[in-house]
């Protein structure tokens, strides 16, 4: 018996955090009960749990999250602890955890300090101090700009790398909490080193996202004593500083570190300068950022062109770590890239981005690696060594913190590559806030890319510490900008928003509420979403107030294939009406907030969406039920969206469409990062397994078989003969098209939530006979579901499913009765009309036929001269099948008896 995940906003034992609110959550497993008949939450001033503070004492108290309405004082560790009684009559306790406050309103003792003006260095800051009592306890309260790192006595403080993160620098900036009890000693020394970061660096489509220009530090470090006493040593002009190592650090170009850089120069300890405050200052709210895997060098490569090329098997992004002995003297050069061209290193895709770590060296040993900038790569060059020793150098990933909830494995191990290829660009993307890339002159946090990934990435990890970080800095830029929602952060475009992009105000906090189950969490991103949609009405108002969003800019589908050429980077589907099922969209999620919170405006946001509905009925809609806006991502946004007039008439329509696609993915950014969701939804599950299984291109298979370890911003960023297709905007880890796997999630394990948090799912595992098997599991806010099927030999089909405590399954299994199960494990045998071994039918594509000997084979029987008639290069004829081919022999009153039969025997076609 067990109770684990216990969190304080998503966060296990947070130090020194933002608390606006504090949510309390956890999760139980192991036990015989189904349900809890109560709970407890205790909280107290000492880890004993003794004195009690506080205290709440019910059986409605949701695990989801319960507010904890403490009032909070400085610098103080709270403990507490979660216990639960069972329906078997169990009582199971959860460890005592702790969240602990930071200075929270307490002003500030210490000064702001800086660097003389005319000094072009980067610094570091020295304090010397003594202590001759007895520690209780020690605090370290800092905030660097750009990005800092601290040491005490030769000691780095915490595992944060380019703290404090990435800011909202025109509102606050975070300030971070560390426990240095164990570094102090009699005698202290605390040095403080900065980067240029994100806040002072080139940075933004502008290059000057931020464009600060002075470094800066403001530190506490509170010591209470056993006395009782406390003791602050803050930041001022008794503080010293000089010129660091460091020559250069940049996010997108990279960092040198020179330790010969003072070599008969003078570089003394000077006093520091004490400064006006760079900003406004906060507890932290980003979750921690640290190494979080390590990747050892599986190949060093020795180039055609004589380069020494470190192979890590994996693209990724964070740094390079390296024990190699350096002579004093030389200086090493690593170059980062994602892919090699013609065997050569390459990295001409990251643009003006340079991307460089130099290293010159004094001949001490140490640990080599950059502090304070991180690189998306697979690929090194080591330059300025006569040997490179592969054992030496270690790939360090870096991404926010979050726990791991979704794990799938199948029989098909390239869906296995894929689902992986997905999980390493949410790593490689989530540094802090969500970018588009992580290696290029970009890195940027657009909204677009989030919102088409955010359900998906609620699958694979818990996103809603790093989630709400991103909602808090996208509302502080919202403040600012009349209720507009960016469509990147930093906002170097104030005003300028888009369509599925700037939704992310609406969407991101509805995925967190459908996913987490917090009324309290999306009561704090209510604002975003209602001044989101109230800033379209307004501007619609303007206009007249025609319910629709049909003017101002807007990106569409961007990147789709049915543009005027497929490099074209806007699609086919008229931009109009995207941006109007949108606004649809958006309006709903406000009323859907608004009606889950008990506002009264909730019917005021339905009856608004009504109204956009209604409109784009009208324009966009024939009075029968035909769309005018015929491609696939027309269908595909109206369905996802329910704006219809004939639900049947649009899945119709839709598999229409696609074939006269000749079965190809057509969309782009939005349609077809949801068309296998969509699809599968909406009962064509066949489609969707076919387009994930489809290997051409374009294709999610297509970029495995070309040896793809995440996923690409284009279909074919690498053509065929392993040449990059172009630099322009061509980026190998870049996320959005891993949207695909809320499809292999939500039905291929079958996990869709009834209820908020998945207290209560629909369990529909939909098998497809190409998977080989299915393992997949997902521990969820509510805790673990698992979904297991194997299709035997002899055509049963087989399940294990298992549900968590306190939840409940609407299980809906092929050609069964669905029926509602409670928490616990069970196993289901069943046979079914349909043939789940078969892999074609008379309606497959005679493209995929063709991949089969024995469908060849049958075809030649019974079609003689059939295949040898079909142009390979014909996609049309290609994606014809035999069934299309019958109609055509009726038209002509040929016979069709012999086309009944290819159909026969090719369905009987097994594995």
């Amino acid at each position: 018996m067990e109770i684990y995940a216990v969190k304080i906003n998503g966060i296990e034992n947070p130090l020194g955090y933002l608390y606006d609110t504090l949510i309390c959550s956890w999760k139980v497993r192991g036990v015989s009960g189904k349900k809890q008949t109560n709970v407890e939450i205790r909280v107290a001033l000492e880890a004993n749990m003794q004195n009690v503070i506080y205290e709440l004492n019910s059986p409605e108290l949701d695990s989801l999250g319960v507010p904890l309405k403490l009032e909070l004082t400085p610098h103080t560790r709270y403990y507490y602890q979660v216990i639960v009684t069972t329906d078997a009559n169990e009582t199971v306790q959860s460890e005592v955890c702790w969240f602990e406050t930071a200075k929270l309103a307490e002003e500030w003792s210490a000064d702001w300090i800086g660097i003389e003006e005319n000094d072009s260095i980067h610094p570091e800051f020295l304090k010397r101090f003594s202590i001759s009592k007895k520690i209780s306890q020690a605090r370290l309260y800092i905030c660097g700009l750009g990005v800092f790192e601290a040491q005490i006595n030769g000691k780095k403080v915490g595992n944060d790398v380019m703290a404090p993160f990435i800011n909202d620098y025109k509102e606050h900036i975070q300030y971070c909490t560390y426990d240095v009890t164990e570094h102090l000693s009699e005698k202290n020394e605390i040095l403080v080193q900065l980067g240029k970061g994100w806040y002072m660096g080139h940075f933004g489509l502008t290059n000057v996202a931020y464009g600060m220009k002075t470094f800066g530090l403001i530190a506490e470090v509170y010591i209470q004593y056993e006395d009782g006493s406390v003791e602050v040593i803050g930041t001022d002009e008794s503080w010293n500083y000089r010129g660091s190592v460091f020559e250069k650090t940049c996010i997108y170009d990279g960092e040198t570190q020179n330790y010969l850089l003072w070599d008969g120069k003078e570089n003394p300890w000077r006093s520091a300068k004490r400064i006006d405050a760079l900003a406004t200052l906060v507890e932290r709210y980003s979750p921690g950022l640290h190494d979080m895997e390590s990747l050892s060098v599986k190949d060093v490569i020795h180039t055609p062109a004589g380069e020494n090329v470190l192979d890590f098997g994996q693209n990724f992004a964070g740094v390079v770590e390296c024990t190699q002995q350096i002579p004093k003297g030389t200086t090493m050069k690593w170059e980062f890239g994602e892919v090699l061209q013609d065997g050569n290193f390459y990295h001409e895709n990251y643009r003006t981005a340079k991307s460089e770590f130099v290293y010159t060296s004094d001949g001490c040993d140490r640990t080599i690696r950059p502090k304070f900038t991180f690189f998306g790569f697979r690929y090194v060059k080591v330059s300025g060594l006569e040997e490179v020793d592969g054992s030496c150098f270690t790939g360090k990933a870096i991404y926010s913190e979050m726990d791991r909830t979704g794990e799938i494995e199948t029989g098909n191990v390239k869906i296995n590559r894929l689902h992986e290829n997905v999980v390493w660009g949410l790593k490689s993307n989530f540094i802090d806030m969500p970018t588009d890339c992580p290696q290029r002159d970009e890195r940027l946090g657009w909204t677009g890319d989030a919102q088409v990934f955010c359900r998906t990435a609620g699958y694979l990890m818990d996103t809603r510490s790093f989630y709400a970080k991103f909602i808090r800095d996208l509302r502080s830029d919202q403040m600012r900008n009349n209720g507009k929602a960016a469509i990147y952060l930093p906002n170097e475009f104030p005003g300028l928003c888009a369509s599925v992009w700037s939704d992310i105000a609406t969407f991101l906090p509805d995925m967190l509420y459908d996913y987490y189950g917090s009324k309290d969490m999306l009561a704090c991103h209510y604002p975003l979403m209602k001044d989101w949609v109230d800033c379209i009405r307004r501007e619609d108002q303007n206009r007249g107030e025609k319910h629709l969003w049909d003017f101002g800019f807007q990106f569409g589908d961007w990147l789709a294939l049915d543009g005027a050429t497929e490099q074209s980077t806007f699609g086919a589907t008229d931009s109009g009406y995207i941006a109007s099922v949108y606004y649809y969209a958006s309006t709903s999620y406000v009323a859907k907030a608004a009606k889950v919170l008990g506002y009264e405006e909730a019917k005021e946001y339905e009856q608004l969406a009504e109204s956009i509905k209604t409109a784009i009925l009208d324009e966009y809609f024939t009075t029968s039920g035909r769309i005018a806006v015929d491609t696939q991502t027309g269908y595909l946004v109206a369905l996802k969206f329910g704006i219809y007039r004939d639900k049947n008439k649009m899945i119709e329509a839709l598999r229409t469409r696609i074939k006269k696609d000749c079965y190809r993915i057509k969309g782009g950014f939005v349609g077809a990062t949801m068309m296998n969701t969509v699809l599968a939804d909406c009962g064509m599950e066949d489609l969707a397994y076919d387009f994930l299984f489809f290997e051409g291109f374009p294709g999610w298979l297509y970029a495995v078989n070309l040896g793809a370890t995440t996923i690409w911003e284009r279909w074919n960023s690498i053509l065929p003969d392993g040449k990059i297709s172009g630099t322009g905007m061509n980026s190998l880890n870049h996320y959005s098209y891993g949207s695909v796997m809320e499809f292999v999630y939500r039905h291929s394990m079958g996990l869709i939530p009834v209820e908020p948090g998945f207290k209560k799912v629909c369990l529909a595992p939909k098998p497809d006979v190409r998977m080989g098997y299915f393992k997949g599991s997902f521990d969820s806010a509510a805790g673990r579901y698992v979904s297991q099927w194997e299709i035997k030999k002899n055509g049963v089909l087989s399940f294990h499913i298992e549900i968590p405590f306190g939840c409940e399954a609407e299980v809906v299994l092929p050609e069964q009765e669905a029926k509602v199960l409670p928490a616990g494990s069970y196993d289901f045998e069943i046979m079914t009309k349909r043939d789940y071994l078969a892999l074609y039918s008379g309606t497959t594509p005679v493209e995929r036929l063709l991949d089969n000997p024995k469908a060849v084979e049958i075809l030649d029987k019974y079609l003689p001269g059939y295949i040898a008639s079909i142009d390979r290069n014909d996609l049309e004829a290609m994606n014809k099948s035999i069934v299309d081919q019958r109609t055509r022999a009726m038209l002509f009153r040929q016979p069709t008896e012999s086309y009944e039969k290819a159909i026969e025997e090719i369905s009987k076609i097994h594995v």
